[in-house]
């Protein structure tokens, strides 16, 4: 399969996936998320080539959001700047603290804005919901992968 086709699949599958799980979690939105979904932005700290598919996936998942549309732009905004965050860290743990400090400060303050909720609190909820998601179960699930050099070879784009 030609790299461009199979780049175009593999990030096709990923927002898929990312939205589908995101959907169909009633725990996705608003102060209190458990976001399962968000255990895959761990993948890009194999390759950064999965944030596009990852960006689209929290922006299709963010469609149907009791937000609306600041969700869509917050929500997105959030992932992309944790993503790129995340593709320089240097150690799973430390990528794995993105989601949850970027998140927490950026829905924090669109629950603030939109539901008028306190920030702080709002902040900290999503930051806690993130970290268990991500830096807890992620960070087990991504230091076993990691483990496995073949898997990890499967997992890249190139």
């Amino acid at each position: 399969m030609d790299k461009q086709v199979s780049f175009l699949v593999r990030t096709a599958i990923i927002a898929a996936i990312y939205a589908v799980i995101t959907i169909l979690n009633p725990f996705s939105w608003y102060g209190i998320q458990f976001r399962v979904s968000e255990v895959l932005t761990l993948l890009v700290f194999i390759d950064r080539k999965y944030i596009p598919g990852l960006v689209a996936g929290c922006f299709i998942a963010n469609l149907p959001s009791p937000l609306g549309i600041a969700d869509i732009f917050f929500g997105t905004t959030a992932t992309f700047i944790a993503l790129l965050l995340m593709a320089r860290s240097k150690s799973l743990f430390g990528a794995s603290l993105w989601p949850a400090i970027v998140n927490g400060l950026i829905i924090g303050l669109e629950l603030k804005l939109v539901l008028g909720l306190p920030f702080f609190l709002s902040a900290l909820q999503v930051f806690a919901g993130e970290f268990l998601v991500v830096s807890v179960v992620g960070y087990i699930v991504f230091k076993t992968i990691l483990k496995d050099k073949s898997l990890v070879r499967a997992l890249k784009f190139s």
